[in-house]
């Protein structure tokens, strides 16, 4: 079953509109703003990866706008990091389970972060071999952040929930929510997934 069929068939999704490449994805996604776009990263003239970057120079990505699943046939790790660096939503493998796509797109939709095991076990690996340092320009980015807010950095990096942090922290749903709305707007990110890979390059 390919992706968009699995999508088409699953109750409670709806697909509203289709691209056959990178520039097409932007227009359609300008024009019927979807939750979720299932993005091929391999496509023709313009790819997946170059229309994330474009969705997320206009302002199409993020809370209350548009969410971003990457598909591909490689787990590559530049794959991986470009696309969730660009804000994408999370990173599936076209031959992920029906169960997992459609999974994905409601975690997508409930803004979780949606990774295939083969990715986050990459990402994971990254992240102990300690493949990146710091930059001074993701340092900066932590520069506005409460010592509450890097706290819930750190458990969005841990793949916790807002349920899950609020119960590690002791704290209500919506404060969780407010804190996590706050972490995306003070550091620039589009999703909880950048969010994610900014605090496994940046905290301990």
């Amino acid at each position: 079953m390919s992706s968009s069929t699995a999508v088409r068939a699953a109750v409670g999704i709806t697909v509203t509109g289709t691209a056959s490449d990178g520039e097409e994805a932007v227009e359609a996604c300008a024009r019927l703003r979807p939750d979720v776009l299932l993005m091929d990263i391999r496509m023709p003239r313009r790819d997946g990866l170059w229309a994330l970057v474009e969705l997320g120079r206009r302002s199409l990505l993020g809370p209350g706008r548009s969410r971003v699943l990457m598909l591909t046939t490689f787990d590559l790790d530049a794959y991986v990091d470009d696309a969730l660096a660009a804000g994408a939503s999370g990173f599936l493998l076209k031959n992920s389970s029906y169960e997992e796509l459609t999974g994905a797109v409601r975690a997508a939709v409930a803004g979780h972060s949606a990774l295939s095991p083969a990715v986050t076990q990459r990402i994971i690996e990254g992240h102990l071999r300690g493949r990146r340092r710091p930059s001074d320009q993701d340092l900066a980015r932590l520069r506005d952040l409460t010592e509450r807010e890097i706290d819930v950095l750190r458990l969005i990096r841990d793949g916790l929930s807002n349920a899950e942090i609020a119960e590690r922290l002791v704290v209500s749903l919506h404060t969780v929510s407010t804190h996590v709305s706050r972490v995306l707007t003070k550091t620039g990110c589009q999703s909880r997934a950048q969010a994610a890979v900014l605090a496994r390059n940046t905290l301990t």
